[in-house]
């Protein structure tokens, strides 16, 4: 991010707009910078429960069936906000529907702090951290790629709004872990501390939103409505090409941050939160390192992010499947980071291609489709604690290397059409 942020100096305009205004001023601000705070201080809420996965278990008795569940229930307040904020967004505009993502994200946190183990409270907790992060990824997303443009930013290349936007929600979802699981593995209060921690970084990174302008709708007639028709239908390109690809992008996540420090929690039993929290960082870190440079990957109109994404996922599946029978920590630990590799590679990747099929007026719609496709990859964990007496872990890697690699095929064998096409289909 770094790179992007020295980029990004003296590139914007101040000045306001307004859905359908004009936008003057002098350069110098980076505007894109405080919608990707908000996304970072939002994605750390989300992931801040995951190393204590480890924790509920053991401190409170829950099952691994119960702990994925609670894993995967933030995506049942995803999910919808994604579908609803995004088109919402599309039509009156960032502003309004990104500024109360932080304070949900705080509401669920505190819920989260106060719950004491209680389920409800926890799954309470949960959802509405999934429906901060619906927010922030749906127009979060759409807000910094608007302000990493002309008129914003004059010295943004047309992949620099989904790496920005990438790389804040993966080293939000990577410090949310680490910071969680250090402070409940070494600090007092191991139920509170975590959720205070993300309180403050979200009130702070919340407040600079205030001053941010809005982006969408210049050009487009004020009040104009969205067109009816869902938005993936003008778009084979997405049905082809990111729908089989988008639920790796959090399946290959949740493998390592969620499976495998459940499968090697015996061998570091002195640690095991912290060893879980380190896996998260890991992973998010390689996956975020990885989005740095996906540009020099992904140039061009064609898929060689997203193929190059799944070969990793193949490679990472299969060294998870012998990295756990039995479990052998300096497996366990590339394993994680090719997993994260492949997720954020994934994630920008997928990202991008959304971004140029997109008309304006239907972007946050159809990047809130993408995420929403990509959040499935949330219940990989419920799904395998539940298959595990049949099949047994490494079977079940091995047998998601397979998928991945039929994906593969299905991507090499689209990739080729020409994004014009579906353009002018979107226009008809």
């Amino acid at each position: 991010m770094t790179t992007d942020i020295q980029d990004a100096m003296g590139s914007v305009s101040t000045g306001s707009t307004t859905g359908s205004g004009s936008f003057t001023g002098a350069r110098g601000r980076k505007y894109w910078l405080a919608p990707a705070a908000a996304i970072f201080a939002v994605a750390w809420g989300g992931n801040e429960f995951t190393p204590l996965l480890v924790m509920y278990r053991q401190a409170d008795g829950f099952s691994n069936q119960l702990a994925n569940l609670l894993l995967g229930a933030y995506v049942l307040g995803i999910i919808p906000a994604l579908l609803i904020a995004g088109p919402l967004s599309d039509r009156f505009g960032r502003r309004p529907l990104m500024l109360p993502a932080p304070w949900v994200a705080i509401a669920g946190s505190v819920l989260l702090a106060l719950s004491a183990g209680n389920v409800p409270m926890l799954l309470a907790g949960r959802i509405l951290s999934g429906v901060a992060l619906g927010l922030a990824m749906a127009v979060g997303t759409s807000w910094v790629k608007e302000l990493s443009a002309r008129p914003f930013d004059f010295g943004a290349d047309r992949s620099s709004g989904a790496r920005r936007a990438t790389i804040a929600l993966s080293l939000g979802f990577a410090l949310g872990a680490a910071s969680s699981g250090a402070l409940a593995q070494w600090a007092p209060f191991p139920g509170v501390l975590p959720y205070a921690a993300h309180t403050v970084i979200a009130v702070l990174f919340g407040l600079l939103l205030f001053g941010t302008p809005e982006s969408q709708g210049r050009g487009i007639a004020a009040g104009a409505l969205p067109a009816v028709h869902p938005a993936i239908s003008p778009y084979p390109r997405f049905l082809l090409l990111i729908v089989p690809v988008a639920p790796w992008v959090f399946g290959t996540a949740t493998t390592a941050y969620a499976i495998l420090p459940a499968l090697a929690a015996t061998e570091i039993p002195s640690a095991p939160v912290a060893f879980a929290a380190l896996l998260c960082v890991v992973a998010l870190v390689a996956g975020a390192s990885l989005q740095l440079f996906s540009h020099r990957i992904t140039a061009g109109h064609n898929a060689r992010g997203i193929m190059f994404a799944l070969l990793l996922t193949v490679g990472s599946l299969l060294l998870a499947s012998v990295a756990v029978s039995p479990p052998v920590l300096w497996l366990i630990l590339p394993a994680a980071a090719l997993l994260g590799a492949a997720y954020g590679l994934l994630m920008v990747s997928g990202l991008q291609e959304v971004q140029r099929i997109a008309p304006p007026d239907h972007l946050a719609r159809l990047t809130a489709i993408y995420y929403g496709i990509t959040y499935l990859g949330f219940f990989v964990p419920l799904a395998l604690s539940l298959l595990e007496p049949w099949l047994g872990y490494p079977a079940m890697f091995a047998g998601g290397a397979a998928f991945s690699a039929v994906s593969l095929v299905v991507v090499m064998l689209v990739f080729r059409r020409d994004i014009s096409l579906h353009r002018a289909a979107a226009s008809r």
